[in-house]
């Protein structure tokens, strides 16, 4: 069953294509990274499925109802769509006991959700105390107060320390292991490529890809880094190794060898044969960052553009 599904789904500000007929489906269950350079439209689609936005075409599903009519579904949807708001005199408890009052849920919610997000033993310390960590974490609870089927969260981890990081990856695991959705928009591909089961890339408002994390990993391709003792030897062995018939590429004072790892002793015997002493001989496998830049063609910061700035701030 799928938790979300978009049918030719587009928002338009102006003269930008925010979303552009977006079509896909997202699974229920796992958590679902949903990743794409600044200015892509991630925040735009986030905002249309929560009915926060009207989209200027096609169709979207959440939890199997229109999202012409959120009333249907907001009650089973958890987000946290910016950084979180509370009142900062006021303790951790309190804030998500007004927040529950205010939407009529169970206060017993409180306790559970405290528990969860690992602020048990903080909650009656002011919200001005926490660090920006403990802050996204207490949003994220807030979030929870409604026991969600799905939850969205956008950019989570933005701005946290790497420990900080670390904290909410693991809780983003172990909501995601209870069965429920868990739909996490980012641009740290590296956060992405550990938590998640399934993975949705866009760029400029287009689906580039969508599946399980897995089969996007299988297209990685594998190289062999060698540097020479002697670095004015570097365009003597990439000839000799082109003529070989290896593939080479200059990259920041190495040569990339697109080989796999047993090819290493091969490489260094070729080398030897005209004479050249390697002082470095390195494997890598492509990251999730090396295939995402292949697939979208750029940098994240050559996306950040004029075309998002001409969206009013409303592309993410």
């Amino acid at each position: 069953m799928a938790s979300i599904t978009t049918e030719g789904l587009s928002r338009r500000f102006g003269r930008v294509n925010a979303v552009n007929s977006l079509t896909l489906e997202i699974p229920e269950g796992g958590v679902i990274g949903l990743v794409g350079p600044n200015g892509s439209g991630k925040s735009t689609l986030i905002r249309m499925l929560m009915g926060l936005i009207r989209p200027t075409g096609g169709s979207a599903t959440v939890l199997g109802s229109t999202i012409d009519h959120p009333s249907r579904y907001t009650g089973a949807v958890g987000a946290l769509i910016e950084s979180p708001a509370f009142i900062p005199a006021l303790s951790a408890r309190r804030n998500l006991t007004s927040l529950a009052l205010l939407r009529g849920l169970p206060l017993t919610r409180v306790d559970e959700v405290l528990d969860i997000v690992g602020l048990a033993g903080r909650d009656k310390e002011p919200v001005k105390s926490f660090s920006l960590g403990m802050k996204q974490r207490l949003g994220i609870a807030a979030a929870l107060l409604p026991d969600p089927r799905l939850l969205i969260l956008d950019e989570p981890t933005n701005g946290l320390d790497p420990a900080g990081i670390v904290e909410i990856r693991a809780l983003l695991q172990h909501l995601g292991g209870e069965g429920r959705t868990v739909i996490v928009s980012s641009h740290l591909l590296a956060e992405i490529e550990a938590a998640c089961d399934y993975i949705v890339v866009i760029r400029f408002g287009e689906l580039m890809f969508a599946g399980a994390i897995e089969e996007l990993m299988a297209r990685t391709r594998a190289h062999i880094d060698i540097t020479a003792e002697h670095a004015s030897d570097h365009d003597q062995l990439s000839a000799h190794l082109e003529r070989e018939g290896w593939s080479v590429q200059h990259i920041d004072g190495i040569l990339r060898v697109s080989a796999e790892q047993s090819s290493g002793a091969a490489l260094n015997r070729t080398a030897a044969e005209i004479g050249i002493t390697l002082s470095g001989l390195t494997f890598a496998q492509d990251s999730l960052e090396d295939i995402f830049l292949a697939m979208t063609g750029t940098t994240d910061g050559a996306l950040a553009s004029d075309r998002a700035v001409a969206a009013m701030g409303a592309v993410a």
